[in-house]
């Protein structure tokens, strides 16, 4: 996924400013895929230039409302449909796990102990998060909520994991 087809995919929805886009991947995208203000408004440049999103509206103080163009639809869709997403299959957690045996195992445990605090805070943030939007029934709403449970029940896995984890060091 890109930068360029997050910010697609949430103009799909309604036009918005760049700080509105903002505010909603703090709301919304920041725990599939995290972007600064300086990334969001370096892109809706790009995506302007290139004729995939437009200028619907100029305010005060230079603020712009973008709408996403036909093109930027057609590509949206072509990304959605077209495109197989990459498998990420680097893990620096998971490569430390598979050299903890070069610790002595109550640092192994302790980095392990580290894995289901973060894992229990990374959650719980999900949680507030579930509870502090709310929730329609317009797209974004739906399939928000869906990968916000993803969110969920991965924390829950690795939280799970990483205390059956800690019991099989000797």
């Amino acid at each position: 996924m890109s930068l360029r087809h997050a910010l697609l995919g949430l103009l799909s929805e309604r036009p918005a400013s760049g700080y509105d886009l903002l505010k909603r991947f703090e709301t919304s995208l920041a725990n599939v895929w995290p972007a600064t203000q300086s990334q969001i408004y370096t892109e809706l440049t790009k995506l302007a230039d290139s004729g995939l999103i437009m200028v619907a509206a100029e305010g005060p103080r230079g603020r712009k409302e973008y709408t996403l163009a036909d093109a930027g639809m057609a590509e949206l869709r072509h990304w959605l449909t077209e495109t197989k997403p990459q498998r990420n299959t680097r893990s620096d957690l998971l490569l430390r796990v598979f050299f903890l045996g070069v610790l002595r195992p109550e640092q192994a445990r302790a980095y392990l102990t580290e894995l289901v605090e973060l894992s229990a805070h990374e959650h719980e943030q999900l949680r507030q998060l579930d509870e502090a939007i709310d929730w329609d029934d317009d797209d974004l709403s739906v399939y928000g909520r869906i990968a916000l449970e993803y969110g969920l029940r991965f924390n829950a896995m690795r939280r799970e994991w990483a205390e059956w984890a800690a019991t099989q060091i000797k």
